[in-house]
C-alpha cells in the first residue's frame, strides 16, 4: 500500500501556509498560521494511514517529518 504524503509549505505570494498532497500543485487548505496548517495536515495523515507529513520552513527546506501508520524506522524497545 502506498503512503499518502502531505506537505506544509509557505506561499509567499499569498502570505499563507498551505497543505498540499504530494504530486499536486493545488492546495488542500490555506491557513493563516503554520501551526494551523500543521494541525490540519496531521489530522489528514491520521485519518488516511499510512501517511507522512513533511513540514517545510519558509525557505522551502524540510524542517521535520512525521509518519503515521507504517513508520519504516520504529523505535526499538
Amino acid at each position: 500500500m502506498s503512503r499518502n504524503v502531505y506537505h506544509v509549505v509557505h506561499n509567499s505570494d499569498k502570505e499563507v501556509w498551505q497543505v498540499k498532497k504530494e504530486g499536486s500543485s493545488t492546495a488542500i487548505k490555506n491557513c493563516d498560521t503554520k501551526n494551523e496548517a500543521i494541525d490540519y495536515a496531521v489530522e489528514l495523515a491520521k485519518n488516511n494511514k499510512p501517511s507522512q507529513v513533511k513540514i517545510h520552513k519558509k525557505d522551502g527546506t524540510i524542517e521535520s517529518e512525521r509518519t503515521y501508520g507504517d513508520d519504516p524506522c520504529p523505535p526499538r524497545g
